[in-house]
C-alpha cells in the first residue's frame, strides 16, 4: 500500500470511528437545553403560588411548551433530511435563551405561556438535527451514540428541580435570568459542532453516494411497526407526565412535604431516569432493541401499580425503579425506528421527539384538569395501568432485534 492509499485509509477509518468528542459535546448541549425546560416545570409550585394558578393552567403552560416542540420537530427533521443545516443547533439555543429571559420577567399567565412556547421552539429545532449529528458521529454504534446524546437531556432534566429548590425558590422568579449563561454556553459548543458537521457534509458531497440499504421488510409491516412504536411512546410519556409535571404536587398533597423537599424527590426520580436513558442504548446494541423496548415498558408496570399505595420511603424507591426502567426505552425505540426507515434520520427523530413532546403536553393538560375535578392521588391510580400497553412490543419484527 502506497502512502496516498494509507492516508486515505486512515481518513476513512477516522470517519468510521465513533467520534466521542462530538457525542460528548452533543450530550452536554442536550443537558443544557433540557435543564432550562426542566427548570420551567420545576418552578410550577412557585408559579402556582405567585400567579394563583390552578392545575388546569399549569397544564396549559406545559401544553404551550410541548406543542411548539412537538408540532415543529417533524417539519424540521424533514427539512434537514433534504438540506442539512449544521448551524440550526446554535440557532435553537437562541429561542431557548429568549424564552428563559421572558420567563424571568413574565408578569402574567399569558407571558408565562409565551415564554414556555419559545423554550419549546428551541427544543423543536435542536432535537432532530442533534439526533442526525449523533448518528453521523456514531461510527456504527447507533445505540451507544443515541444513549450518550439522550443521557445529557435526562441529566439536564434532573438538575432543573435541584436548581429550582436551591436558587429560584429562595431568590424568586427574577433569578431565572442568572441561568442565561446556560444557553450561551450551549451556543458556543454547538457552533463548534456545526463547523465539524459542515466539514463532514462537504466531504460526503465530494464522494460517490452509496446505495441506500433496505430493511427488506414489507411496507405494511413497517407502517404497523411505526404505529406500535408511537403507541409505546404514548404509554411512556403520558405516564411520565404524571411524574415530571405533578410529582411535587403529589408529594405535597399526600405527605405534606415542603416544596424544597418535594423538588429533591423529583431530582432523585429524574436522576434515575437519566441513568436508565444511558443504559438503554448500549444494552440494545448487545441484546437487541426489541427486547429492551419490551422489558423497559412492561417491566415498569409492577412498580407503577404499587406507587399510589406506598408510604413516603417506598414512594422514593418505587419512583427510582420506574425512572430507571421506563426511561431505558426511548433510545432503543428511536434507533429501531431509524432502522425501519433507513435514510430518514431527521424525519424519524422529528416524528418521535415531536410525538413524545406532544404526548407530554396532552398528558400534562388532560391530567391537570382531571386533578382539578378529582384529585392528584386519583390521577396516579388511574395512570398506573398505562405501562401495560408495552405488551404491544411483542408484535415488533424480530428481524431488527439485533445490536
Amino acid at each position: 500500500m502506497d502512502a496516498k492509499s494509507a492516508a486515505a485509509a486512515r481518513r476513512a477509518g477516522a470517519e468510521e470511528a465513533t467520534q466521542f468528542v462530538i457525542l460528548l459535546g452533543l450530550s452536554l448541549s442536550h443537558c443544557l437545553n433540557d435543564l432550562i425546560a426542566s427548570l420551567l416545570t420545576a418552578i410550577y409550585p412557585i408559579l402556582k403560588t405567585s400567579f394563583s394558578l390552578d392545575f388546569g393552567q399549569i397544564g396549559l403552560i406545559t401544553l404551550a411548551s410541548q406543542l411548539t416542540a412537538s408540532l415543529l420537530q417533524p417539519l424540521v427533521g424533514l427539512y434537514t433530511d433534504r438540506k442539512p443545516a449544521p448551524y440550526f443547533l446554535a440557532i435553537a439555543m437562541g429561542f431557548t435563551l429568549s424564552g428563559l429571559l421572558l420567563l424571568s420577567v413574565a408578569p402574567n399567565f399569558i407571558a408565562l405561556a409565551a415564554a414556555a412556547s419559545l423554550i419549546g421552539m428551541g427544543s423543536s429545532v435542536f432535537h432532530p438535527e442533534a439526533s442526525r449529528v449523533a448518528r453521523v458521529a456514531s461510527g456504527g454504534r447507533h445505540g451507544l451514540a443515541q444513549s450518550l446524546f439522550q443521557v445529557g437531556g435526562s441529566a439536564g432534566a434532573a438538575l432543573g428541580p435541584l436548581l429550582a429548590a436551591f436558587i429560584v425558590a429562595p431568590h424568586g422568579q427574577q433569578s431565572l435570568a442568572w441561568f442565561s449563561l446556560v444557553p450561551l454556553c450551549a451556543v458556543a459548543i454547538l457552533t463548534l459542532i456545526g463547523q465539524w458537521h459542515d466539514g463532514r457534509i462537504s466531504a460526503a458531497r465530494a464522494r460517490p453516494r452509496p446505495k441506500r440499504t433496505s430493511n427488506a421488510l414489507p411496507k405494511r409491516t413497517v407502517v404497523a411497526s411505526i404505529l406500535i412504536l408511537l403507541t409505546l411512546i404514548f404509554s411512556k410519556y403520558f405516564y411520565m407526565a404524571t411524574l415530571s409535571n405533578y410529582y411535587t404536587f403529589y408529594l405535597i398533597a399526600k405527605f405534606q412535604l415542603p416544596v424544597r423537599t418535594a423538588q429533591i424527590f423529583l431530582f432523585v426520580f429524574l436522576g434515575a431516569a437519566a441513568l436508565g436513558t444511558f443504559l438503554g442504548g448500549p444494552i440494545g446494541d448487545r441484546i437487541g432493541r426489541r427486547s429492551v423496548i419490551l422489558i423497559s415498558i412492561v417491566g415498569a408496570l409492577p412498580f407503577t401499580l404499587l406507587l399510589p399505595y406506598a408510604n413516603l420511603p417506598f414512594t422514593m424507591v418505587l419512583s427510582v425503579a420506574i425512572g430507571l426502567i421506563l426511561s431505558s426505552a426511548f433510545s432503543a425505540i428511536l434507533v429501531y425506528a431509524t432502522e425501519l426507515l433507513p435514510g430518514k434520520v431527521g424525519a424519524v427523530a422529528g416524528l418521535f421527539f415531536g410525538f413524545a413532546f406532544g404526548m407530554s403536553a396532552l398528558g400534562a393538560a388532560a391530567l391537570g384538569y382531571l386533578a382539578d375535578v378529582t384529585s392528584i392521588e386519583f390521577v396516579y391510580r388511574l395512570c398506573s395501568f398505562l405501562p401495560a400497553i408495552g405488551l404491544l412490543a411483542y408484535f415488533l419484527p424480530r428481524r431488527l432485534d439485533a445490536g
